[in-house]
């Protein structure tokens, strides 16, 4: 049997799949890592007071983002908002 190629008319073009950049670095990856960071660093008791003039997204979208890398890392976390600040803190158990 001779090796035959055919021509297959792609939709996308293609790439090797090493060169597929990995994970999630999204637009809110700074704001998400500094809060999980400053989470491991506060006492029991105590919320994180972020000023909702510093973020570069609307509060609901850093909130989404925050809710995702909570439960990829199984914490108990809480939030709560104002018309200024995103409030975050560890549940006590």
């Amino acid at each position: 049997m001779g090796s035959r190629t055919h021509k297959v008319t792609l939709n996308f073009s293609t790439m090797a799949q090493v060169d597929v950049p990995q994970g999630r670095n999204g637009k809110h990856k700074e704001i998400v890592l500094r809060v999980l960071s400053d989470l491991e660093k506060v006492p029991a008791g105590t919320a994180l007071k972020i000023p909702l003039a510093e973020l570069a997204e609307s509060k609901e979208k850093v909130r989404s983002a925050l809710n995702r890398a909570i439960h990829k890392t199984r914490r108990d976390v809480a939030t709560a908002s104002d018309e200024e600040y995103l409030y975050v803190w560890n549940k006590t158990r």
